[in-house]
């Protein structure tokens, strides 16, 4: 980055400044046109004498005259007025793009940080530099240049201008300017210190909100809230009193420019009125010269504006640097450059004098690992905590770099070869993955995402001139040259030739590392898209009437009850009975529907409404009874109550003011309240008879209305059809098509056998999988288990088919089942290449080619398992420790 914020507006900006340069220059002699015209018109077309006046070859008597010069006035305002706007957009487009070059910059060096640069700074630090520190920055970088230069350029045309209609008048204007240039200044270094101490106790702030939201589980476990909001009080107030006392500091300033300035018209009436009553100065020439210093106070104001917005960005540019110029930055071309030939990492690998220690000196080891072997092979990398195992794991996968000796393959240095070599042929999986947010699909192909490949075509006109405009304009900011839109994945990385075959290979890469039951449930749980799977309606419906078929045998009849649209489905909510299928539109949620005015409208008309009211009067009762000593964090509520602890005070004060009145007397946010109860009622699980056989048959009824009037397709319901998927409900709810019977033992098991089985026989598995690689994992893999956000990580590694896996402790959160199911098909997976496992269990390292023991940075013994364990050393003592 450049050392100062003004050697980068100068190297990414220059030909803009200059043209903005010319567009100010080009817009002083109108001004000056239209300063002079006033005292033209006031003299001369107004108070003069000699009339027809002629002007540019024409003779026109006086009020033509006059005319024709305010008209020529309105036109230089006009031109003025132009100019400002072309250079204050132009100003605003060029701030803008250096204001994206800049975060672009910024960004791309975070993916150049050394890895400890990463443990003094947090996630939120980074975010709110990148983010919020820079939106001034850009705007200043706009007005760098231009904004002095225009609006200095207008200041010393209006001086000259008065001192063209009188010097006394022009120095009288100038007078207190050296005073305001002195004393500034000075108030305003104690307004950049200030300034600059605000600055980071933001970043401070934004750092521990980020550091409380990550812990936000230990916080409620703890009953730490309290501490939290007192300590998050005590920061803003440390903020609140910066910023007192820089507003107390600026508007001072703002003080004595005001009074500065009013002072100077004081100059103008005394001294003006005495040269036009002595006849040294006509009254036009005072008259456009106190409008010229109406006009020159903008300028000077904006001046002064400009140094203190100057100072704010040099301070703020100051501080990017402190964080984005750390030591051990890598280099650029690490991250740029893309060889078009990648070797494969087979052959004698030669770790030597590689220093694991902190750059910051932080944590130092006392040796340096020097040791050496040939690829490919299976190595076991043991040593207790704090051995350096973990950092020696990294820098061979070329995660950590470290500044001193070298780590070389067949003699290609992977600490100087760029990622282009070491992120495509090695791949690193730690204890603690990241999962991205997207599908289980875009994460398991981040490993592939390397190059743009083809660019789609596709589209109207206007969206490829869209795209063509971005373009241009993405180049013009300095930023990334490559689409986003293009398709990125490396297929020949994957070993396939397409799309579809990657798909294929994915699956397999699933059942690699043990998760594609994960997968296939998840793909059950997903919804089916026609237009992206238009082959799987027809197998889903054919697996309706299998399992449907399978459902007739006397011992199973009774765990399903099917949809029936002429039948009321007991173990279905009453809304669900009343809808008879899945919302598309937010007005039919269960929620919604006591504010639904169609449907309370198809309730009145069937007579429902009023049982609804009193249906919900005796459930409120009823709740309010059971857990009236219930406390309120209790699951109970969760499991078995329609209102929750909060709510119940809420509906015990409805019903007191309820009591002994009619239904329709009460408010409209009551009845609302009644009326959401009953919608959550299950006949069979709950059990409390309010729901009789005269309600269940109305509601069948309205059913039919309902399903008529709101089930055509865009409309509010999809509803249940034997023949047709439900595209808002999920693949399994369309293959069982109907609810599982409530209080049946091992109903959910035995159907789900049942299901599984037609899957198997009609070959919808890897369908299923598909659909599956569609989950969307949550921010972070938030929606996936532990294990499941291992298994992906360890999949997203064997999909790019690196030369080198390294495993750190991978597998440490799986049981011991899936640990030997996954250990055996990586084994399997990498027989022909190179595998580094740092174990949690020592004993594991038996089935490796190679043992490595680490100690305090070194390597403290290395060789065959059986061989090391016999000689008693270190590796015989981690077993034994490990079987004790």
């Amino acid at each position: 980055m450049e050392s100062t914020i003004f050697r980068f507006v100068l190297r990414y900006s220059r030909k803009e400044q200059i043209l903005l340069l010319l567009m100010t220059f080009s817009a002083f002699p109108f001004l000056y046109v239209s300063l002079d015209l006033p005292k033209t018109i006031i003299n001369e077309a107004i108070a003069g004498k000699e009339f027809p006046q002629d002007l540019l070859g024409q003779s026109l008597d006086q009020v033509p005259y006059l005319m024709t010069l305010c008209g020529v006035f309105l036109v230089l305002v006009f031109i003025n007025g132009g100019f400002k706007y072309a250079i204050n957009v132009y100003r605003g487009v060029v701030g803008e793009r250096m204001l994206r070059r800049l975060r672009y910059q910024l960004f791309e060096r975070v993916l150049r940080f050394p890895m400890p640069q990463f443990r003094k700074l947090s996630q939120g630090e980074i975010v709110s530099v990148i983010t919020s520190e820079t939106e001034e920055i850009g705007g200043y970088i706009g007005d760098s240049v231009a904004l002095p230069a225009f609006q200095g350029g207008t200041l010393i045309t209006i001086l000259v201008f008065m001192f063209v209609q009188d010097p006394v008048l022009g120095t009288a204007a100038i007078a207190l300017y050296p005073l305001q240039a002195w004393l500034i200044p000075k108030f305003q270094r104690r307004v950049n210190e200030l300034k600059k101490e605000r600055v980071l106790k933001v970043r401070k702030l934004s750092e521990r909100i980020g550091e409380v939201v990550g812990s936000v589980r230990d916080v409620h476990s703890n009953d730490t809230s309290q501490y939290e909001l007192a300590d998050y009080s005590q920061r803003i107030g440390e903020i609140f009193y910066i910023r007192f006392e820089i507003y107390r500091q600026k508007f001072l300033i703002k003080f004595l420019n005001n009074f500065i300035a009013q002072i100077t018209p004081f100059f103008f009436y005394s001294i003006g009125g005495y040269l036009v009553i002595h006849g040294d100065l006509s009254f036009g020439a005072l008259v456009a010269v106190l409008a010229a210093y109406k006009d020159l106070s903008a300028p000077w104001k904006e001046l002064l504006n400009y140094y203190q917005i100057k100072e704010d960005a040099r301070i703020k540019y100051d501080l990017l640097l402190e964080i984005f110029e750390p030591p051990g930055l890598l280099d650029e071309r690490l991250l740029s450059e893309d060889p078009e030939r990648s070797p494969a990492l087979e052959g004698p690998l030669i770790v030597s004098n590689v220093d694991l220690s902190d750059s910051d000196g932080t944590r130092t080891f006392a040796g340096s690992v020097t040791c050496s072997l040939d690829l490919p092979c299976t190595v076991a990398l043991l040593g207790p905590e704090g051995s350096g195992k973990h950092r020696l794991g990294e820098a061979i996968a070329g995660i950590t770099r470290p500044a001193s000796g070298s780590i070389a393959i067949a003699g290609l240095d992977l600490l100087r070869a760029p990622e282009a070599i070491t992120g495509r042929r090695i791949a690193h999986v730690g204890q603690q993955p990241v999962i991205r947010s997207g599908t289980l699909r875009e994460n398991l192909c981040y490993g592939l995402l390397h190059r743009p490949g083809q660019v789609p075509e596709h589209g109207s006109e206007e969206e490829q001139a869209r795209r063509e405009r971005e373009r241009r304009e993405t180049v013009l900011s300095g930023n990334s040259p490559y689409d986003p839109a293009a398709d990125w994945v490396d297929y020949a990385a994957a070993g396939v030739e397409g799309p579809e075959a990657l798909t294929a290979r994915a699956l397999e890469v699933l059942t690699v590392v043990n998760m594609e039951h994960d997968v296939y449930e998840l793909g059950l749980q997903g919804r089916i898209d026609p237009e992206r799977h238009p082959d799987l309606v027809e197998r889903v419906l054919a697996a309706r009437e299998e399992l449907r078929a399978r459902l007739e045998d006397p011992t199973l009849r009774k765990l399903v009850e099917p949809f029936d649209l002429e039948r009321y489905n007991t173990n279905m909510s009453v809304a669900e009975n009343l809808l008879f299928g899945a919302p598309r539109h937010p007005g039919f949620e269960v929620e919604q529907l006591p504010r639904n005015d169609d449907v309370m409208a198809v309730l009145r008309e069937f007579r429902l409404e009023r049982d609804f009211l009193d249906i919900g009067r005796k459930v409120a009762a009823v709740m309010l009874d059971l857990f009236a000593g219930v406390e309120p964090g209790s699951p109970l509520f969760e499991q078995f109550s329609f209102i929750s602890a909060d709510d119940l005070p809420v509906f015990r004060g409805l019903l007191s003011r309820g009591e002994g009145r009619d239904a329709g007397e009460l408010s409209e946010d009551d009845r609302r309240l009644l009326l959401s109860l009953p919608f959550k009622l299950v006949v069979a699980r709950h059990r409390l008879g309010l729901v009789d056989e005269s309600v269940q048959r109305r509601i069948v009824e309205a059913r039919q209305v309902l399903v008529q009037r709101f089930g055509d397709e865009g409309d509010g319901i999809e509803p249940f059809e034997r023949g047709h998927v439900n595209s808002a409900v999920s693949i399994q709810d369309n293959i069982l098509f109907g609810r599982l019977a409530y209080g049946r033992a091992r109903s959910a098991a035995q159907v789900g056998a049942l299901m599984g089985d037609v899957v198997e026989k009609l070959g919808l598995r890897a369908a299923l999988m598909e659909v599956g690689l569609d989950f969307n994992v949550g921010i972070g893999g938030s929606r996936l288990s532990t294990s499941q956000r291992q298994k992906l990580a360890i999949a997203r590694a064997v999909l790019k088919q690196p030369d080198l896996l390294v495993l750190d402790e991978a597998t440490g959160a799986l049981d011991g089942a899936s640990q030997d199911a996954i250990t055996r098909n990586l084994f399997e997976e990498f027989r022909s290449r190179s595998l580094f496992w740092l174990l949690h269990r020592p004993v594991l390292a038996s089935d490796f080619d190679h043992v490595i023991v680490m100690g305090d940075g070194k390597v403290v013994e290395q060789g065959e398992f059986d061989e090391l364990t016999r000689a008693g050393g270190p590796l015989a003592q981690l077993v034994a420790a490990g079987h004790a």
